[in-house]
């Protein structure tokens, strides 16, 4: 009996390896040794579908094109053949021996691994050259426009790149392989709300193009210095020599690197003739406020001193002046506020520092003058920005403060004795507040009753609990329906936290919607094509125009990895997706 046992545990431990070795998930590269001005294809290829395809971080690369997946799905002499591939372009950032590391995926609620490959990167090497590349490098130009070429030390500039295409040359996708670094300058980036195609010239030449960047920078150090490249990878459609049947010209895809180039700034220093003491670097056109929440008030009672700088200029580097006030004033930290906002003219808006101020001691304070310095660039001269002086009167609440000896305090020519306050010793307390010691017995209170009888409520709760739960876990169309829900809101989360990285954000959204359906449906996720999602959502009475929406929804997730996405329509992708998923859950049979 034990050796049937034993035989018995042997045979499903085989039939389970068997099955786990059926799956067959590995890593395929085009080359193992290629330049660094070379490209790599890499494919993660599987012979059962599965879900939750990760791929690894390709560390030393930047994707240039991908993911692209296609599926082959046959029958021969009865037998089926299936495969499903992931296909990655890469471009080598070093050189080096780098890793393509391995890629994960969930088959049958167990996750598989590809192999890792090791892949040598050598320098450059001397291609041949594609004529379409040639045509596409002549009608494609990335180029910096910069504001001002001299400007003073912490004056405003800007960089704007733009991307010059010719009429007969079309431009489908692009993506940046060198982000500039801006050394020595504070910068801040404008993103342009959508890409306008507007008209221009480019060495004289009728093109058309987009501003792909702004960038606002402020040089922090004088001499020359450096604007970094920024360099883009170009997906270009080259008219070619043949035509289609209609006689128009066939177009062929191309990737192009374009760089717009390093351009230097000469920085001027600030002059020194004129140049204020309490100068600190300020350069701009500003106002200067030095403001009082109250001018009268009682001991002990506290009030706000304002110290604001507003205008345009390099508000959030300057330093504001400091508040000198008498020691007889309690005076905490200040809390600074930042109120700026940049545009291509600069930084724009109001920052300021709020001093709480609490006086101890009845008498006039005087808040002595602050000023502020700056350097205006339209005159190209320093100036100062003075307050007036402010005096706080302080009613009542405490004793006179004494300037000259420890009873008296000056005002005018008068001296007047301290008045001691009658509630000085309001801190004391002359009544008792005692708690009593005796306590009630535990033994028949209703703490006792309760703790009594709650154990005999709970049977039955849990009786009911028992059998709602065996109920829940007996209903296989209800958890399908369920578990389809979560993984809705699950990848349509994951859409969402990707929302300004297209990559990212399509995978998530299309994953959210095909596993949604597999749950929903009881489909496996090979069936998932476009006339078999009609037939059965038309089978399950979902309306016409609800399913149009779905199938829009997934030809977006497609093309979107070929095209330029702006974040608007990214956010009106993932609006109507969880509207039509919304949709479906109502009307499905």
């Amino acid at each position: 009996m034990k050796l049937s046992k034993y035989i018995a545990i042997l045979l499903i431990m085989l039939s389970a390896s068997m099955v786990a070795a059926q799956v067959q998930f590995q890593t395929r590269v085009s080359k193992k040794t290629l330049g660094l001005n070379e490209r790599l294809r890499v494919d993660f290829s599987m012979d059962r579908d599965g879900d939750n395809f990760k791929p690894p971080s390709f560390d030393g690369f930047n994707v240039v094109g991908g993911p692209n997946q296609s599926v082959s799905n046959s029958w021969i002499n009865g037998k089926r053949s299936f495969e499903k591939t992931y296909s990655y372009f890469l471009a080598p950032t070093r050189m080096g021996n780098l890793t393509i590391g391995a890629a994960s995926i969930e088959i049958d609620n167990q996750t598989y691994k590809t192999n890792t490959i090791a892949i040598t990167v050598t320098k450059e090497v001397q291609q041949p050259k594609d004529p379409n590349s040639a045509i596409a490098s002549d009608n494609i130009h990335l180029v910096a426009e910069v504001s001002n070429l001299n400007p003073y030390l912490n004056e405003a500039i800007t960089v704007v790149y733009k991307l010059y295409v010719a009429p007969n040359t079309g431009v489908s996708n692009w993506r940046e392989t060198d982000d500039p670094e801006y050394d020595d300058f504070w910068s801040q980036s404008i993103n342009p709300k959508g890409l306008k195609i507007e008209k221009g010239k480019y060495k004289g030449e009728d093109y058309q193009y987009v501003v792909l960047r702004r960038t606002v920078l402020y040089p922090q150090k004088t001499g020359k210095l450096t604007i970094e490249p920024l360099k883009l990878d170009v997906t270009a459609d080259i008219p070619t020599n043949r035509r289609d049947i209609f006689g128009q010209r066939l177009m062929s895809k191309v990737n192009v690197p374009v760089v717009a180039g390093q351009r230097i700034i000469n920085v001027k220093p600030l002059p020194e003739a004129g140049k204020p003491s309490d100068f600190s670097g300020a350069v701009g056109d500003f106002e200067f406020n030095l403001s009082t929440s109250k001018s009268e008030l009682n001991a002990n009672e506290s009030m706000q001193a304002k110290i604001s700088v507003s205008g345009n200029g390099n508000l959030k580097l300057l330093t504001l002046p400091k508040l000198t006030l008498p020691n007889s004033l309690e005076v905490y930290e200040p809390e600074h506020n930042e109120n700026v906002r940049t545009n291509l003219s600069g930084m724009q808006g109001e920052v300021s520092d709020s001093y709480t101020i609490v006086p101890q001691y009845k008498g006039k304070y005087p808040i002595p003058t602050v000023s502020f310095s700056y350097f205006d660039l339209k005159t190209q001269t320093y100036k100062r920005i003075s307050s007036t002086e402010t005096i706080i009167n302080v009613l009542e609440g405490g004793p006179v403060y004494g300037a000259s000896d420890n009873n008296l305090i000056t005002q005018g020519a008068e001296k007047q004795r301290v008045v001691l306050n009658n509630n000085q010793f309001a801190f004391i307390k002359t009544e008792p507040n005692f708690i009593s010691k005796t306590q009630q017995s535990f033994f028949k209170s209703k703490a006792f009753w309760a703790s009594l009888l709650t154990p005999l409520l709970a049977i039955p709760l849990a009786i009911v609990f028992r059998r709602k739960k065996e109920q829940r876990a007996g209903d296989v169309v209800g958890n399908r329906l369920r578990k389809a829900d979560r993984l809705a809101k699950k990848y349509l989360g994951e859409a969402k936290k990707g929302l300004g990285q297209k990559e990212a954000f399509y995978v998530a959204l299309e994953k959210a919607l095909h596993n949604y359906l597999k749950a929903k449906l009881n489909i496996e996720t090979s069936d998932l094509s476009k006339d078999k999602i009609r037939v059965l959502l038309h089978d399950r009475q979902v309306k016409e125009d609800v399913v149009n929406d779905f199938e829009s929804i997934l030809e977006n997730c497609e093309l979107a990895r070929y095209t330029p996405i702006t974040t608007v329509t990214m956010q009106q992708d993932f609006d109507k997706a969880a509207s039509t998923i919304n949709l479906i859950d109502k009307q499905i049979r």
